[in-house]
């Protein structure tokens, strides 16, 4: 069994074991990192979460969703938002 690649930013346990699904895992680190650094949109949830949103090219431009936890670093979630509106 291979050791899973280090994520270059901050996750949750929640985060991880997501990233075993297979719609998860075709999901780039680089991509994820991008929206974090660079997002098109971003919203404030009411328990301080950050969700942010970006289009990857790569994926025909579909909408990256990366949840944040309050610190602003963490990476909570990720997932390609099929119901975006900006």
């Amino acid at each position: 069994m291979s050791e899973p690649t280090a994520l270059p930013f901050k996750t949750t346990a929640y985060f991880r074991a997501t990233r075993e699904r297979a719609d998860r895992q075709a999901i780039a680190p680089a991509w994820i990192a991008g929206v974090v650094a660079r997002p098109e949109h971003e919203a404030v949830q009411e328990d301080g979460r950050i969700r942010r949103w970006g289009a990857i090219a790569e994926a025909e431009g579909r909408m990256l969703r990366v949840v944040l936890l309050a610190d602003g670093e963490t990476v909570h979630n990720a997932f390609f938002d099929r119901r975006f509106k900006p």
